[in-house]
């Protein structure tokens, strides 16, 4: 492997730690929210809403449904509108976020389905209000399921940010298609994918070791 080739990897690599672990934080951040509300606004959930919860089922189930790479070029004019362009590492964390959020609402909200429904009793019984049930019970009753669920999303996200460089998303995806595909090298589509498989190792590690701690 010649040293250009060596340097590219590194940096393809880094864009796409940089795309993973970027709109890992930010479907967090809306996700986990979001699946917090299809939670507790279930028909006998702690603050039941049947019609928000279907409308934003609905939502959830609808863009759960669309291919990525279908969402990815849908989307160019809101990717254009926030960061300014719809090429780039940057540009893929937008439609990598929005694919992700609803992935993380339903695994935030089947986290939650799994606490005891005899703590959220207990909360009531003692005058806890539905914020304090959420906060005080809710959350870190289901801390262990959530920390699988950020895990299980930014391996998804690896394997999504490998399909943005085949729209001029950059990382990993773009090197195997320009330099492997495009130029008949699969040695150096082989290597794309081995630094793939090992980023996906070690943050499933990393994700089930901050679960046992």
């Amino acid at each position: 492997m010649s040293t250009a080739m060596f340097n590219l990897l590194c940096i393809a690599s880094l864009e796409t730690v940089y795309m993973t672990l970027g709109s890992g934080l930010l479907a967090a951040v809306f996700g986990i929210p979001l699946g917090v509300l299809l939670f507790v606004t279930r028909t006998q959930g702690i603050k039941a809403h049947p019609l928000l919860n279907r409308v934003l089922a609905a939502i959830v189930n609808a863009v759960r449904s669309i291919p990525f790479i279908i969402l990815m070029v849908a989307i160019i004019p809101l990717t254009r509108l926030l960061v300014g362009t719809s090429i780039g590492t940057t540009a893929a964390i937008v439609p990598l976020t929005l694919s992700a959020i609803p992935f993380v609402a339903r695994l935030t909200e089947n986290a939650l389905l799994k606490v005891n429904p005899g703590l959220i009793e207990a909360g009531f019984a003692m005058g806890a209000t539905p914020m304090q049930i959420i906060r005080k019970i809710l959350l870190p009753e289901a801390r262990t399921g959530l920390i699988h669920c950020v895990t299980i999303t930014l391996i998804t996200l690896i394997g999504y940010s490998a399909m943005a460089g085949a729209v001029g998303g950059g990382g990993l995806g773009d090197v195997a298609i320009t330099y492997g595909y495009q130029r008949f090298k699969p040695s150096v589509m082989l290597i794309t994918v081995v630094i793939l498989i090992a980023m996906v190792q070690v943050m499933q590690m990393l994700g089930d070791y901050w679960a046992r701690k």
